[in-house]
């Protein structure tokens, strides 16, 4: 190690010149692309794709900032890192993004081509789909840019399509007449899976239905009285006596007039509401149901936006559903047929894309059969053969896939990829092929595209674009994916893994937490509680942000987030930053010849004594523990691992300890002490560099004349080498330890200053005469006194700790009647204050009304005052 002249190194780090000087050589020497190379093994992430209307939250923080520290891990234990990024073409959000767009230029989408619209979309995409990864570059992933896929590039394109056709031949995707979950905003069909819910206060009606020849009704009950329009029957149980009589009647449907019949169905609770239910075929699915069982008429009564159509009566068309539902309920209660209405709680499915309600609705749309597809996908989770983190995440996988629907895959868009069946315009045969039919002419291609996510599912697979690099790189080892997605994605990955590779595509799931505010609300723009993260690294720097969320973020617990978070990672960046520099500027003193004395690498394991063991030590331990969480995805344990050995083995006792040699030894034994430090302090740097990689790389290259192209980032990961562990020599740091804080805390408790110099007797017969000498060093000691038998000096503060009798003479030091005084009248006040804390806790009344944060709030008190209190009165006794 040839080090640099380093006097003008910065007092303080300066993220924003180092991140923008860091990410920049990486980029431009390719240092993180990757190329097949079979004398290494791969380690493969690929990034679970934003859309590419995106733009960076502190979800994508978290993932971002786990996937980059696998894959720099992994990079420097000398895997062949491949971390390919991407981005999704979001159909539904992207389409609607175009069609917004061109409404402010007075265009409408039907006035338009479908090609005249997909320049649009291709447009947009150039202008807005790389704004996520800039900004992702600002947090410092190591991505392989060379590798940057689109799920709409030919070759993705192109696979997408052959896997549908596959299918098609397979008998595994048909066409069918089903109802669906219907998004009046984009029009068109959504999954169940991309439906949510919100509980709202609303209405239940009851209607009285005319029975036709009688002068008998029958009650009703409905939370959308819109849909009577679209009745074609009433619904009771066949054994409810009530009712019996009038099966097989028919019903004169209000308002339409139509007659509708009442039927027995044991699908109808008896017990619930009237026990007569109006059925809907057309607009709900259970209705639809009955409605095939008993072969009633199907009315549709919506346009694709969610307005009335011509099925109802002229004075209610071409309105909106919630209108539509204003002018029936009037119009019931006018005619004399509204019995009474009631307040309901009733929750309704959104579309997560277009945040509207959903409408049940029946449609032609194509479908994939799941239930054979699913059994390998769920056996290779059952056998640990892909594994969960956390695991319970497991249950959550078989429920679904035990209990899987058929897919429904088609969407009525034009952004996406058009499925690849074309109608014969005179004979309607049906053609599946990758290609077009060669007459083409003489067909009609069918205008619906495919799920987003049933391009998405091949994305483990097909972003390698030939067969050499999907054989090396494939399966991939880690998926980090939010768990909402586990049905849209990870399971339909896994199927299409297992199907069409017969292989599982990744080895490996880590499920992120979920971002909440510290009010435990998810973050969210509409909120107001969502933080711009270009906005937090711009403040605190990326590597203060990347090493926070991951420092309080527990798998598979909630992360309770806030700004001020960031300190944590800005202290640290800060503690890493003083600690080198202090190394640096001593190395730069000697190198100015003001010691004259060499760096000699030489010397870097000569004059070596128990701190230097110790040290070494602890990094052993610290590697093992740390790649035993790496291991085990315990991401928040080993950030916590290595916070602990940077911030309080190595900066705050080992560069402490050090001093005494670095200031007073002699010349050969100060360079082998400063030499071994740095030696030391630059294996350390690799443990963090994964967490924090800009200040890491930044230091790295200050402490040596590097070679072009050189990084930290791809330096070698330290071995673990379990021959240093020195059991002794922690011992006695531990003693020393011990003694110290011992030490410092009777400074704090009797108010003596870190600078006034004090004596120290220490009883004990196993301090060693190094030892003594640190302990010296550490506390400002003017004399030391050690024997295995002593009486304790009058007026001194004491203390026991390994076996050790601590004792401090307080003569001279402070005014010992006042400090007496003053700890009499603390015990007073104490005293009087869990007086009223145990009769607080003693009243029966109080324990048994008060809420739990106030009993447990009144408990922590009493037991904290009790502990200060046998403090004070401990110290009193030393002090006569």
């Amino acid at each position: 190690m040839r080090p640099k002249n380093l006097a003008d190194i910065p007092k303080a780090y300066n993220p924003k010149d180092a991140e923008n000087k860091w990410y920049k050589y990486w980029e431009e020497r390719k240092l993180y692309h990757s190329k097949v190379d079979e004398s290494k093994t791969p380690y493969t992430i690929v990034i679970p794709p934003p859309n590419i209307t995106g733009i960076l939250h502190i979800g994508h923080i978290l993932n971002n900032t786990l996937q980059d520290i696998y894959i720099r891990y992994k990079r420097m234990k000398g895997y062949n890192a491949c971390w390919v990024p991407g981005i999704d073409h979001a159909s539904i959000a992207t389409e609607a993004k175009v069609v917004a767009l061109l409404k402010e230029q007075g265009i409408t989408k039907d006035s338009i081509s479908r090609e005249e619209f997909l320049k649009h979309c291709y447009k947009w995409k150039e202008k807005y789909g790389d704004i996520i990864f800039q900004q992702l570059r600002k947090l410092g992933v190591s991505c392989d840019w060379d590798r940057e896929r689109f799920t709409m590039d030919d070759h993705y394109y192109k696979k997408v399509i052959e896997a549908f056709v596959k299918l098609y031949k397979e008998g595994l995707i048909y066409r069918g007449y089903r109802m669906v979950n219907w998004d009046p905003a984009s029009k068109s069909a959504i999954s169940d899976e991309e439906v949510f819910y919100k509980e709202f206060q609303g209405k239940l009606w009851y209607f009285k239905y005319p029975v036709k020849d009688s002068d008998e009704f029958v009650i009703v009950a409905t939370t959308r009285p819109e849909t009577m329009l679209g009745d074609t029957g009433v619904a009771v149980h066949p054994e409810d006596e009530r009712y019996k009589h009038l099966i097989g009647k028919k019903i004169i449907l209000p308002i339409v007039g139509r007659e509708i019949p009442l039927f027995a169905d044991e699908y109808i609770d008896k017990e619930f509401g009237t026990g007569a239910v109006k059925v809907t075929p057309a607009h709900d699915v259970n209705d639809y149901e009955m409605g095939l069982r008993h072969k009633l008429e199907i009315v549709n009564i919506f346009n694709e936006d969610a307005t009335t159509n011509g099925n109802v009566p002229e004075e209610f068309q071409n309105i909106d559903r919630y209108e539509a539902r204003k002018k029936v309920v009037a119009r019931l209660e006018e005619m004399g047929f509204l019995y009474k209405a009631e307040d309901y709680t009733n929750k309704v499915g959104y579309s997560q894309r277009g945040n509207v309600p959903i409408e049940p609705y029946l449609s032609e749309q194509w479908f994939m059969k799941m239930e054979e597809l699913s059994k390998p996908a769920l056996q290779v989770v059952l056998d640990g053969k892909i594994k969960f983190h956390p695991e319970h995440w497991v249950k959550t996988y078989m429920h679904w896939m035990s209990n899987i629907r058929d897919w429904c895959i088609s969407r009525q868009l034009w952004w996406g990829h058009r499925i690849p069946v074309w109608y014969h315009k005179q004979t309607n045969e049906i053609y599946c092929e990758i290609d077009p039919p060669a007459d083409i002419e003489n067909w009609r291609q069918d205008d619906d595209v495919l799920d987003t996510w049933a391009s998405s599912w091949l994305w483990a697979q097909d972003v390698f674009t030939n067969e050499r690099d999907q054989n090396y790189y494939y399966p991939t080892d880690l998926l980090v994916t939010a768990p909402d997605i586990i049905f849209f994605w990870v399971a339909r990955m896994i199927i299409a893994g297992m199907h069409f590779k017969n292989e599982i595509p990744f080895k490996d799931v880590y499920f992120t937490s979920t971002v909440r505010d510290m009010d435990g609300r998810k973050m969210s723009k509409s909120l107001g509680n969502s933080p711009d993260p270009l906005d937090l690294i711009e403040e605190y720097g990326a590597d203060a942000l990347r090493f926070a969320i991951i420092y309080i973020a527990p798998l598979g617990q909630d992360v309770l987030f806030s700004n001020e978070k960031c300190e944590i990672g800005r202290n640290f960046a800060n503690k890493i930053w003083n600690a080198g520099r202090f190394l640096l500027m001593n190395l730069a003193q000697q190198q100015a010849g003001a010691q004259k004395i060499t760096f000699n690498s030489e010397l870097k394991d000569k004059h070596i004594d128990f701190t230097d063991r110790w040290i070494m030590s602890r990094f052993q331990l610290t590697l093992k523990e740390l790649n035993d969480a790496f291991d085990k995805f315990e991401v928040n344990n080993a950030s916590k691992i290595v916070y602990s050995y940077v911030w309080n083995d190595f900066c705050d006792w080992y560069i402490e300890l050090s001093k005494q040699r670095l200031y007073y030894a002699d010349e050969e034994v100060k360079s082998a002490v400063l030499t071994r430090s740095i030696s030391l302090y630059e294996e350390m740097l690799k443990l963090v560099h994964p967490f924090m990689p800009f200040i890491t790389e930044e230091i790295w290259q200050l402490l040596d004349e590097r070679k072009e192209g050189e990084s930290i980032s791809t330096s070698h990961f330290p071995q673990f080498n379990e021959k240093l562990f020195d059991k002794d020599a922690e011992e006695e740091i531990l003693f020393v330890q011990d003694v110290v804080t011992a030490i410092r805390n009777i400074r704090g408790e009797m108010n003596l200053p870190p600078s006034k110099q004090i004596n120290v007797f220490l009883k004990t017969n196993k301090i060693t005469e190094e030892q003594a000498k640190y302990i010296k060093s550490l506390v400002r000691i003017a004399e030391l006194k050690t024997a295995p038998q002593m009486e304790k000096p009058k007026a001194s503060a004491s203390a026991v700790v390994n076996g050790c009798d601590i004792f401090i003479p307080l003569e001279g030091l402070i005014d010992l009647d006042i400090e007496r005084g003053r700890i009499e009248k603390e015990i007073t006040r104490l005293s009087n204050l869990l007086e009223g804390v145990r009769k607080t806790l003693s009243n029966e009344g109080f324990v048994a009304k008060a809420p739990a944060e106030v009993l447990e709030r009144e408990k922590t008190k009493l037991t904290n005052w009790e502990k200060s209190l046998l403090k004070l009165q401990a110290i009193l006794t030393d002090l006569n």
